[in-house]
């Protein structure tokens, strides 16, 4: 069951990374983070005030929240502080790294959580589930090594993240995007602090699980990472206004709202349904986080079909790949 729970978490993930992708084509990074994730704690905040004003109502029901002790909102709130930690460090690096450096490097996040998760919680995976990490991750990685983004976004199509930001301007793009200047050196172990803060992340999950109620944990975890990330955009705002009075208000925004508001429909889903299958002690966080890395399967067919992005023949491979791994997966999982 875990293992099919994992998928549906796989998929939400695929469809919230194409919300995010529409949502920073409309609005700037940190708009979108703290738009989607207040969104999400107002949703979430719902059965939260159900279960305390009607408890007997909500006992009986999947969405009810238990009353935690202290201890347990300073663990929830450090799993905020993790989360926030990866995404400043993972929005950096892409800010001012060439994504075809940053793409193969992130798609290793899933090798360290297995080797944490064999190191720290005795995983041992069997013959099938070898298989499938190898071929999907491996598929994933050389996909990231064939994918150009410099050469295949058009100017039209490009996020927040894909523009450089740079304060004096050049004639050399490539000189710009692999720049290896101690100035940049900075940005190289953002990456990789991302890579291992994401990864931690993933183990601290699966620890929480183990102590937790799922539904605690996501309710708590989102509403103290939406409480930081207000105070973060409001004082960015408010420094922005300071500079240009006129400066609009991003979430009056109609283009805006609607993307933002798939992404926190579709984090909310996937986490939902990612932490119920690690509340299942049969569980392996190492298989459960090869899974939802393979949720990359929709973005990139949302770039072929939609975006009509170059170079289909070597994705659809890739794809093909990453297809028979998550099979192999739910086959020695079964």
């Amino acid at each position: 069951m875990w293992v099919l729970l994992a998928i549906l978490s796989a998929l939400c993930l695929g469809f919230y990374d194409v919300s995010k992708k529409r949502a920073l084509q409309r609005g700037d990074v940190l708009t979108v983070l703290a738009g989607s994730v207040c969104i999400s704690a107002l949703v979430l905040c719902l059965p939260l005030l159900l279960s305390r004003l009607s408890p007997e109502m909500m006992e009986n029901t999947i969405f009810f929240v238990p009353k935690i002790g202290a201890r347990g909102h300073l663990l929830i709130f450090a799993k905020s502080c993790i989360v926030l930690s990866s995404w400043v460090f993972a929005y950096i690096s892409v800010k001012y790294l060439p994504l075809s450096v940053v793409s193969p490097m992130q798609a290793t996040r899933p090798m360290w959580t297995l080797v944490g998760a064999m190191l720290i919680f005795g995983e041992r995976l069997n013959g099938w589930q070898w298989a499938g990490v190898v071929c999907a991750l491996g598929s994933i990685f050389l996909f990231s090594l064939a994918n150009k983004p410099h050469k295949e976004i058009r100017s039209s199509d490009r996020t927040i993240e894909d523009v450089p930001h740079t304060s004096q301007p050049t004639n050399n793009s490539h000189a710009e995007h692999f720049n290896t200047s101690n100035t940049t050196r900075k940005y190289y172990l953002c990456l990789l602090l991302a890579i291992l803060i994401g990864a931690g992340s993933g183990l601290y999950d699966k620890y929480m699980m183990r102590h937790y109620d799922h539904n605690a944990v996501q309710v708590y975890y989102t509403v103290y990472q939406a409480l930081m990330m207000l105070v973060i955009w409001l004082c960015n705002l408010w420094k922005t206004r300071q500079k240009t009075e006129s400066t609009p208000l991003p979430f009056l925004n109609r283009r805006l709202l609607l993307p933002v508001a798939s992404i926190s429909l579709f984090l909310v889903l996937s986490d939902y349904v990612y932490m119920l299958a690690l509340s299942d002690p049969s569980s392996m966080i190492a298989v459960v986080s090869t899974i939802r890395r393979g949720g990359t399967i929709i973005p990139f067919l949302y770039g072929i079909l939609i975006l009509k992005e170059p170079n289909a023949g070597k994705k659809i491979a890739c794809l093909t790949g990453v297809a028979i791994g998550l099979l192999c997966l739910a086959l020695g999982s079964i």
